[in-house]
């Protein structure tokens, strides 16, 4: 097997959305900066209800997807379909706006910590004009397999072959095969995680200091930065004096061009403009 290293840091930038929501933005802090499939990671975390109040009011999106993952807090979503998603702590919501969908995301809590994760994912070009559609996971419904140095390994979307058991995630069906776990390794804590080959990967560090790559290549990630993996079979990882929080994610690349324009990322500038015009006209859904 052939072990990945880290190819690229990512460091986080502070920025803020919605109507005024501050965090963190890793992949996609520029259009440049994007990991196929993978579009943008925001990781959001205050216990100052300034920071988050105000929400993500209502707004559309039309050709890719949108993972929530809220570790601490309580946010609500409402699309035009009449859906509601109530995410709480440990939840989680994929959604796939496909050929559009006009949502709003806002806290339901006026004090306290809000901490969490939002993934735009790319849509192939045969799957962007797709009917929008989600599914809600709560907590009890992500399987948290326990490893045998105390970490912990959360399987939200994919399925992971952990110490010899293959463990299924709640969401599946995902057009970039998206594998996506949150692991948490003592201080020291050593874990491996095999991958497929030819899928693009990165980790993001969102608590401690981790030591990615075999032994005689390993490179430091810090918390709050992305690591690009390299292409292999495997990822081994071990954490610092601290112990380690941290996202890997990986996706089957689609290889097709971007065009990006806010919330709308299709192929071509036409589709873009065609997505402008049905937004303006009442026509995106």
């Amino acid at each position: 097997m052939s072990t990945r290293i880290l190819q690229q840091i990512i460091p986080s930038i502070s920025t803020s959305d919605g109507a005024g929501v501050r965090l963190r933005r890793s992949i996609g802090q520029t259009q440049t900066v994007r990991v196929d499939p993978f579009l943008m990671l925001d990781e959001f975390s205050s216990i100052n209800a300034d920071d988050y109040i105000a929400g993500f009011p209502s707004h559309p999106h039309r050709g890719f997807e949108t993972v929530t993952y809220i570790l601490d807090g309580h946010m609500l979503h409402e699309d035009h379909l009449g859906n509601k998603g109530d995410l709480k702590s440990g939840g989680a919501q994929w959604m796939t706006a496909g050929r559009g969908i006009i949502h709003s995301e806002m806290p339901q809590q006026v004090s306290g910590r809000m901490r969490g994760f939002q993934l735009w994912v790319n849509l192939p070009a045969k799957d962007k004009m797709q009917p929008a559609g989600y599914q809600d996971v709560q907590a009890e419904e992500i399987p948290v397999f326990t490893l045998s140095n105390g970490g912990e390994v959360k399987v939200i979307a994919g399925t992971a072959k952990i110490a010899e058991q293959m463990i299924k995630g709640p969401i599946q069906g995902i057009s970039a095969e998206v594998l996506m776990l949150d692991i948490r390794l003592p201080a020291g804590g050593e874990f491996a995680q095999a991958l497929t080959s030819d899928h693009n990967a990165f980790i993001y560090g969102f608590e401690g200091d981790l030591l990615v790559g075999p032994a005689d290549n390993q490179r430091v990630l810090a918390t709050q930065s992305a690591g690009v993996l390299s292409t292999g079979d495997l990822v081994e990882l071990k954490a610092g004096v601290q112990g380690s929080a941290f996202l890997l994610l990986a996706g089957r690349p689609l290889k097709e061009p971007i065009v990006q324009h806010g919330p709308f990322v299709m192929n071509t500038r036409a589709e873009i403009e065609q997505a402008i015009a049905d937004y303006n006209n009442g026509r995106l859904v």
